[in-house]
């Protein structure tokens, strides 16, 4: 399906001068264009299924695709992201840098909040300041200092208050960054999510229910209209969004269907217009069945399992080893899934940012000769049939899942003499017991922020606070800050070929597969987007047409 836009078109600079420091002056962003002879359903309604209720809507609380399903249509950032890496304009009209570490964003006059009062320079600064205030606790808070702005890691620390962040106001409609140092994907994250400016005020007057639908105040092409947990949330068009006449819907619902199956049947009964995802027991079946409903795109994102690496057993190098070595990547991948995710032996997908990786030389190995090599890791990290090895393997509810641990288990028994009890719990609680490293084993996955290899790489970084597994290694966070100052993409390469080899050889989490993103997707609904590399559905790109 072609890529549908506003009418307005930006040609994109190549990536060779967007790091020059040209000044950019974009005019198009995320937008639905109804073809030419394309008649319109009166109701112009959707409803998606989210898999799960969001733990929370509060931009710089959020850390899963759970809630940027939603927050990517309540707000919008400075920079949007095309699906070839260019930077599109929302918030902000205009940029440019000098020498890529001042970055100066110009903001669109008139841009208001949905209560329609004014969206100033004044909120972008408070909301950057928010996020990695300590007392904000935002899982995303060493964000900016991946970003590399300025301070952010003295903030992190301690060291300095929030207000010292490299960001300020110089007038009304005037953003200006200050870097520490060159970040060449630097617009590419100003996209994400954890930097969408929040309104000060309602954060002010309600505190922790700023996020209910009475008192949010939000920024997107849609505001928040109902929320009522464990059932449905609706959303409903922002008159006030800056490019609200190129909006064609009215209402979107967000459904917290957990069960896949339960999602392809409400699908089939008509409830649901788009699925989260499509179960892998049916996807054949109704490849063959619904046709070009069914949807199978990119998705930047890998699975994982994560060891608890600061909790013995798995504090012993040689026992995360040997639990990697016994998991059959293809056989999950190829039969347990079969939508054609890929089986990962390294954390970043093939082809992200233009970069793919040699995996470790296991890799190439037989499984036989894996288990063989992970009975002897075993033996020596003091495990066998007289002392076996057992721990629990925690995952959130969720039918694929389930199947996957249940794969998992049943192959770390057959190859190892391994018992693995699984254990699931809702996705927020498991987030929560997850946060608390009260666990030994549990499932998570990283889903591209930016398509650059660092997203994933730097989340294993020994500061970072999506740093799940508590891994710590110093050559690993050296070869990413080489990386950072690295003068080709030749070197680049190398310093991440060097993060993955280590991540190879520590395995603090065991990588599983690739993503894909599949979903079953109504006949009637337009500008549907199969090709964004990070899998993402903008509710303002669609329409409904007449059926």
């Amino acid at each position: 399906m072609a890529m549908q836009k506003s009418n307005t078109t930006f040609k994109a600079l190549p990536r060779a001068l967007l790091v020059t420091g040209l000044c950019l002056s974009p005019l198009a962003a995320h937008a639905a264009t109804v073809p030419q002879g394309v008649t319109l359903d009166a109701k112009q309604e959707v409803v998606r299924n989210n898999s799960d209720e969001p733990a929370t809507l509060d931009p710089h609380k959020s850390e899963s695709d759970v809630e940027f399903n939603i927050l990517n249509d309540l707000f919008v950032g400075l920079v949007s992201i095309d699906d070839n890496g260019n930077a599109l304009p929302e918030l902000a009209s205009s940029w440019q840098s000098q020498d890529n570490k001042i970055w100066t964003f110009h903001l669109r006059p008139g841009i208001r909040w949905s209560d329609g009062s004014a969206i100033t320079a004044e909120d972008v600064v408070y909301s950057w300041r928010r996020l990695i205030d300590p007392k904000t606790a935002s899982p995303y808070e060493s964000y900016l200092s991946t970003l590399g702005v300025l301070n952010a890691d003295a903030i992190i620390a301690g060291k300095m208050p929030a207000d010292q962040l490299g960001i300020k106001a110089l007038d009304a409609q005037t953003v200006q960054v200050e870097l520490s140092h060159p970040i060449s994907y630097f617009l590419e994250m100003v996209a994400h999510p954890s930097l969408f400016p929040v309104d000060r005020a309602a954060i002010e007057k309600f505190g922790s229910k700023w996020t209910q639908p009475e008192n949010i105040v939000s920024s997107g092409p849609f505001k928040l209209n109902s929320w009522t947990v464990n059932e449905r949330i609706t959303s409903v068009r922002n008159d006030n969004y800056w490019d609200n006449a190129h909006t064609v819907l009215t209402k979107i619902t967000y459904l917290p269907v957990t069960s896949s199956t339960a999602d392809v049947n409400r699908y089939k009964a008509g409830e649901i217009d788009i699925t989260r995802t499509i179960p892998e027991i049916q996807f054949a079946s109704l490849k063959k069945e619904l046709g070009d409903q069914v949807h199978v795109g990119p998705n930047l994102g890998v699975y994982y399992y994560a060891f608890n690496n600061q909790k013995a057993p798995f504090n012993d190098v040689r026992v995360r080893q040997a639990l990697s070595l016994g998991l059959d990547r293809a056989i999950i991948a190829d039969k347990v899934l079969g939508q054609g995710q890929t089986a990962a032996y390294t954390i970043t997908p093939k082809n992200t940012g233009g970069y793919t990786f040699a995996a470790a030389k296991t890799a190439s190995w037989t499984q036989e000769q894996r288990n063989a090599e992970a009975m002897k890791l075993l033996a020596a990290a003091g495990f066998g049939p007289q002392h076996p090895l057992t721990f629990n393997l925690l995952y959130n509810t969720n039918e694929s899942h389930q199947r996957i641990a249940i794969a998992a288990s049943s192959m770390w028994k057959k190859n190892l003499g391994v018992t693995a009890v699984l254990q699931n719990q809702e996705w927020k609680t498991m987030l929560d017991t997850m946060h608390q490293g009260n666990y030994d084993v549990v499932r998570y996955a990283w889903m591209a922020d930016y398509n650059e290899p660092s997203t994933f790489l730097n989340t294993f970084r020994s500061d970072n606070s999506e740093n799940t597994p508590k891994f710590r290694n110093a050559d690993y966070d050296k070869a990413l800050d080489h990386a950072l100052t690295a003068s080709s993409k030749d070197e680049v390469k190398k310093d991440y070929q060097q993060a993955e080899d280590i991540l190879s050889a520590q395995a603090p989490v065991v990588p599983l597969y690739h993503y894909v993103s599949a979903k079953l997707v109504k006949p009637y609904i337009g500008g549907f987007d199969d090709h964004n590399p990070q899998g993402v559905v903008y509710a303002k790109d669609l329409y409904v047409i007449k059926h």
